[in-house]
């Protein structure tokens, strides 16, 4: 498979995205978090959504020429409108004004609605954790899990993210986790590189467990993780993402796969807090502390330690592209997304 440095995945998204109908600013701040993925080793996020992304904003789906909206609602809650553009752009817009917020307050939250795939959402409570504050993020997704004992999906895959700030030179922890035993990007990259997925990942339409991904994806459902928990999970999400940022219930979502001009609508919700004025000083050493006696056995690996392995060789010696994927995307960026 082709090498592209990182500059080049970044360059090659945001050519696409233009031709697609969307502003410069906009295709950037996308791009940006497509070769973000790519470096952290997670492709399902990277890459492979610019073909969707740029067929969504084409038809209109997506307003890639949106300007998002933010208004301070409370004196520590902010709420954005993305007017059905992309998420990336409206979380941008809403950070900037989250940080600086929740260290007056010593607490913030920030909702996005009329939104869309908001990416790795780890990334966003990386940002967070990088100035300081201690972060959680949520998001809905339209449906493709059912509540636990019933067979009709309900609920998306519905991830919830955590970061907080390390000692020292370290990055921060970031946890991130989807509702589901999988992300259903995992599952459209095994069904596109013509790949079985393991049992227990997904049903079939019938309800029956399967490995066969394109099974999954048509009518079938997500497994959630850890049975009940996980179902339970993603209700919770569902209403910090949904009905607390008046976005769509991933009911009523549109798809994020399917062309259908029917925007997505769904939600997404981060809080920060800053940890000072509550730990008192030192909260960074006693942080640093903890992770240095879980990391004294040899065999632990704090969340988050594996993506910075995969950033620095990326940013060293490249990421590698399907290169049917890469012909697909160079070829949208040079038509001006006609095809």
């Amino acid at each position: 498979m082709p090498r592209l440095t990182l500059a080049e995945v970044a360059d090659l998204g945001r050519a696409a995205l233009e031709a697609s109908r969307t502003s410069a600013d906009n295709a950037r701040v996308v791009a940006a978090s497509i070769a973000a993925a790519e470096a952290d080793g997670i492709p399902s996020h990277g890459v492979l959504r610019l073909p969707i992304y740029c067929a969504h904003a084409r038809s209109g789906k997506v307003d890639g020429q949106a300007v998002p909206k933010a208004e301070q609602v409370a004196p520590a809650a902010l709420r954005v409108d993305a007017r059905n553009g992309f998420a990336h752009p409206a979380i941008g817009v809403g950070l900037q004004a989250l940080m600086p917020l929740a260290r007056l307050e010593g607490i913030a939250i920030l909702t996005v609605h009329h939104s869309y795939n908001a990416g790795v959402m780890g990334h966003h409570v990386e940002a967070l954790a990088n100035g300081g504050l201690v972060a959680m993020a949520f998001a809905n997704a339209p449906a493709v899990v059912a509540p636990w004992g019933g067979t009709s999906a309900a609920f998306g895959t519905n991830p919830l993210a955590f970061a907080s700030p390390r000692g020292a030179d370290h990055p921060p922890i970031v946890i991130d986790l989807a509702s589901t035993v999988v992300a259903r990007g995992e599952i459209i990259l095994r069904a596109r590189r013509g790949e079985r997925v393991p049992l227990g990942w997904g049903l079939d339409a019938r309800g029956e467990p399967t490995d066969d991904p394109s099974a999954i994806l048509a009518g079938g459902t997500l497994a959630p993780a850890g049975g009940h928990k996980g179902a339970a999970l993603a209700l919770m999400v569902e209403i910090v993402a949904a009905a607390v940022a008046g976005a769509r219930f991933s009911r009523a979502a549109g798809s994020l796969t399917e062309d259908d001009r029917d925007h997505a609508g769904i939600g997404q919700c981060l809080i920060a807090l800053d940890p000072d004025p509550l730990a008192g000083p030192g909260f960074r050493q006693r942080i640093e502390e903890l992770c240095e006696a879980l990391l004294a056995d040899p065999a632990v690996r704090l969340p988050g330690m594996r993506r910075v392995e995969h950033r620095r060789n990326a940013a060293r010696a490249g990421v590698e592209i399907d290169q049917g994927l890469l012909d697909a995307v160079a070829t949208i960026g040079r038509s001006g997304g006609e095809r």
